[in-house]
Order: C-alpha cells, then structure tokens, then sequence
C-alpha cells in the first residue's frame, strides 16, 4: 500500500484547509485509514480516523466540530475538511492506513502499517 498526503499550504487563523490521501497498490484490504499530525518537538498525535468497513468516523477532542474526515472510495481517496484552523493545527499532517480487523485505538500511531510522506500545514497571520 502507498500513500500520497496533499493539500497543506499556509492559511491565516480561521480559514481553511482540505487534506487529501491518494492510496494505490494492494488497497482492498484496508479497514481503517486515519490523520496524524506531528507539530515541532512534538511527538506524532492521532487527529482523525475512518473505517473503511463501514464508514465509522473519529476525531481528536482538540479537532471536534472543525475537521471532518471522508472518503471517496471510487478515488481511491481519502480526505480531512478543516475549518476553523487555530495556530496550535500548525504541524506535518500523515495519512496512514492498516489492514487489521483488531485495531484497538484509531487515534494510535502504532496501529497503522502504512504511512504516506505528510504534508506541512501552518497556520499563521
């Protein structure tokens, strides 16, 4: 499984954002594709998740009623809607997938197998 992160950019406080996550190769057995983010010092911290199985969804608290995660699976294709955007979003955001059908924690760095090679978002005036 490969993955494509794109989308990041420069946006002022408050303005938008859409993340896309272009999956190729053996894809047909993922379950569960999330959103990670990695700010400067900081260690990876899960923000948003799907499953592929039946279109379950997740956020982190500090994301909730600003991100939304979706997917087009005709595309291949997953995405992260945010709004809202505050300073503290700014960071290298990853997409990443795994197969398994017994993942504990979507919000989990260590439950995925697969990552793509992120995309820097930063927010600033």
């Amino acid at each position: 499984v490969q993955l494509q992160a794109s989308g990041g950019g420069l946006v002022q406080p408050g303005g938008s954002l859409r993340l896309s996550c272009a999956a190729s190769g053996i894809i047909f057995s993922i379950n569960v594709m999330g959103w990670f983010r990695q700010a400067p010092g900081k260690e990876r911290e899960g923000v948003s998740a799907i499953s592929n199985t039946d279109g379950t969804t997740g956020y982190a608290d500090s994301v909730k009623g600003r991100f939304t995660i979706s997917s087009d699976n005709a595309k291949n294709t997953m995405y992260l809607q945010m709004n809202s955007l505050k300073s503290e979003d700014t960071g290298v955001y990853y997409c990443a997938a795994v197969d398994d059908d017994d993942v504990n924690n979507a919000l989990r760095p260590s439950e995925y197998d697969y990552w793509g090679q992120g995309t820097l978002v930063t927010v600033s005036s």
